[in-house]
């Protein structure tokens, strides 16, 4: 893999971008997005951070909220499994795929049975897709090479070093090419993929890939490309070339939010909010940002900025969840 990786990815991490309040939670919300975005879906990161944190449904297709949710419900439980550096199986795989599907899966019937994609199961049928209408794997050889496919992840899994980044990425980027090229479901192969490549990616503490609706077919292409020659070089090239370039693109972003010192008015002005911050802290210690937005009159991302300035400080910290936590006053602020 190429060297150009370590020093992007140490300076996205020197600037603690990923220690942002709510990053994780908005970071996840944004690769769903994308990666139903790929599969046809027109719901957007605002419309899905309203579904699903609020409950409110857009006016995009029933079909195409269903499918964000189902997502986040697959997400939500491969994370568990990565956290806990869960072994990889078939049952496994199918029951993150039933999660993924519940809602939008059909029901098949063919000449050696018939499956649901609804419930995760493994195709009973042979499939065809891309350019020129590409064969995949016979669905008889599906269930010994979905086996193996996790017997290789498990002890890739075992020997990889978790300081070695690069690995890391190139194990990730591996799985996602390997389990395409099987192709187990009827349908949700591509996502799958991608969760499959996150979850390693969370298992071992680095920043996950998001493939962007916006390189959409340059990723098929470099799919299509490899999966011709048997070989992945140009799916991990592209994979990890656009990884590269979005955390060029958040470093940039984060730098320009910070690169400019507000007038002292405007200091005094964050002091006074500061204050505000811990008072309203003191008065409810589960009051969520946006709540304190509201009560302090102004926008969550400056409330944001205030509670980032006062973690830093060790003035406040954090315990628990988004969800169920609550915040601590470590000291008074001078």
């Amino acid at each position: 893999m190429r060297t150009t990786l370590r020093p992007i990815y140490e300076e996205y991490k020197r600037l603690g971008i990923d220690q942002q309040i709510d990053y994780a939670k908005f970071y996840l919300y944004s690769i769903i997005t994308h990666s139903t975005a790929i599969e046809g879906s027109t719901v957007t990161e605002v419309e899905n951070r309203l579904l699903f944190d609020e409950g409110i449904g857009t006016q995009k297709p029933l079909v195409e909220q269903m499918m964000n949710l189902d997502l986040k419900a697959a997400y939500e439980q491969g994370l568990i499994y990565a956290r806990q550096h869960t072994d990889y199986s078939v049952d496994m795989l199918c029951g993150l795929s039933a999660l993924m599907m519940k809602n939008t899966g059909s029901e098949y019937s063919a000449m050696a049975g018939s499956f649901s994609a609804a419930n995760g199961e493994l195709r009973l049928l042979n499939v065809s897709a891309g350019i020129g209408g590409r064969s995949y794997l016979s669905y008889q050889k599906v269930p010994s090479h979905t086996e193996a496919f996790c017997q290789w992840l498990n002890e890739e899994r075992q020997h990889i070093d978790p300081k070695d980044i690069e690995s890391v990425y190139d194990l990730s980027f591996e799985a996602h090419y390997r389990l395409v090229e099987i192709h187990p479901w009827a349908d949700g192969n591509g996502r799958m993929s991608r969760l499959v490549m996150n979850m390693i990616q969370y298992e071992f503490g680095v920043v996950p890939s998001i493939v962007k609706k916006e390189k959409r077919k340059q990723y098929i292409t470099s799919l299509e490309q490899s999966e011709e020659k048997k070989r992945s070089d140009k799916f991990k090239l592209f994979m990890l070339d656009h990884h590269c370039e979005n955390l060029i693109k958040q470093i940039a972003e984060y730098r320009k939010s910070m690169e400019d010192e507000p007038p002292i008015s405007s200091q005094k002005s964050s002091q006074k909010s500061s204050q505000k911050i811990i008072g309203l802290i003191k008065e409810n210690a589960s009051i969520t940002t946006q709540q304190m937005a509201d009560k302090l009159g102004i926008s969550r991302r400056a409330v944001a900025k205030a509670i980032a300035k006062l973690q830093a400080e060790a003035i406040i910290r954090r315990v628990g969840p988004d969800k169920g936590g609550h915040w601590e006053i470590v000291k008074e602020s001078n």
